[in-house]
């Protein structure tokens, strides 16, 4: 049985959205216990990375031109959406209640809509405005009502910040691979960002503190690296590295809205490791950020795009992926072939 590349993406990217959600149920013993969020990021992002390079280096096989190629996509990876956005949404949290921020944070989806809106010139389809509302709706009901407040604007600022650096990572996650694999991107996006994260940490700007005490875990207690360590597998490694994946096979655009199950994925971790409540109201916001997710349509020049022939183009040093696509048949979906970043969204 042969799944589309959409189908695929499609899983890789709820993959990735569950991956994500253990990171605060995981991480919450920390902070208890006497971590600072900044301190816990940078190690997580920093675990992370190293816990991908092995894998970086067997994908890349001395092939550092297509690294080299792909600078400034690590470089938006790592400073945008690994170091902002982390050092943002803890700027935002010290001012505002947590629900606040992410619902702030989790507008990314909208932003990428809007943002196409206007580079485009043309107004969202129906489906994509019918699904922006049961998402965004879901995701309020999920976090709780009671983040729709008003609270410090200072606050509100960081965590817009902590949107757009979150909208960046669709938008970078889902540029043509031109030959880089998903991994090397997740793995060298995370050591940069862990780095900056770290000298920022140095210059005093954020506090960075840590403890080596057991943690409560599930009920009995554990080593600090044990919560740490499985954040750093399955909420860092594998989230990056299966959201890239997913992202360049959905686009930005729908992978965002996949992106909201997170929040879904969290309250459930959240409620089998540290006990707290699931609510009807909860699920109920989860079943309408699925079906919103539901309603936003397939991207064509997504779709299209997964045609391109990466490794080749790494080996022989042809021509990029965008490039050689203008030369391909048209398809059932070529009516109206857009490589630019805008059309991904």
């Amino acid at each position: 049985m042969k799944f589309s590349p959409q189908s695929t993406g499609l899983a890789v990217a709820v993959l990735s959205a569950a991956s994500f959600g253990t990171s605060g149920a995981f991480i919450k013993p920390l902070l208890e216990a006497g971590w600072s969020p900044a301190a816990a990021v940078t190690v997580r992002a920093l675990t992370g990375g190293l816990l991908l390079l092995p894998f970086v280096l067997f994908a890349l096989r001395g092939r550092w031109d297509a690294l080299w190629r792909a600078r400034w996509r690590v470089l938006g990876m790592g400073a945008v959406a690994v170091a902002f956005t982390q050092l943002a949404y803890f700027a935002a949290i010290h001012r505002i209640p947590v629900s606040t921020a992410l619902l702030v944070e989790y507008q990314a989806p909208l932003l990428l809509v809007i943002w196409a809106a206007v580079t485009t010139r043309r107004l969202p389809r129906p489906a994509v405005l019918l699904g922006s509302l049961l998402a965004i709706g879901g995701l309020v009901l999920v976090i709780g009502p009671g983040a729709l407040q008003a609270v410090d604007p200072a606050g509100l600022a960081m965590a817009f910040a902590a949107a757009i650096g979150c909208a960046v990572y669709f938008v970078v996650a889902a540029r043509p691979a031109d030959g880089l694999p998903p991994v090397v991107l997740a793995g060298a996006g995370l050591l940069l960002g862990g780095v900056l994260l770290g000298l920022i940490g140095l210059t005093g700007l954020v506090p960075m503190t840590a403890a080596a005490a057991d943690v409560p875990l599930l009920g009995s207690t554990a080593p600090w690296w044990v919560p740490l360590g499985v954040v750093a597998i399955f909420g860092t490694a594998i989230a990056y590295a299966s959201g890239i994946f997913g992202s360049g096979r959905l686009g930005s655009r729908l992978a965002s809205f996949v992106g909201l199950l997170e929040v879904v994925f969290a309250s459930v971790f959240a409620w089998l490791v540290v006990g707290e409540s699931l609510s009807l109201l909860q699920m109920t916001g989860g079943l309408l950020i699925l079906a919103g997710i539901a309603s936003i349509p397939a991207e064509p020049a997504v779709a299209t795009g997964d045609k391109e022939p990466a490794a080749p183009a790494v080996a022989t040093g042809d021509k990029e992926p965008a490039e050689a696509a203008d030369h391909e048949e048209p398809t059932e979906a070529a009516g109206r072939r857009e490589p630019q970043p805008a059309a991904e969204i």
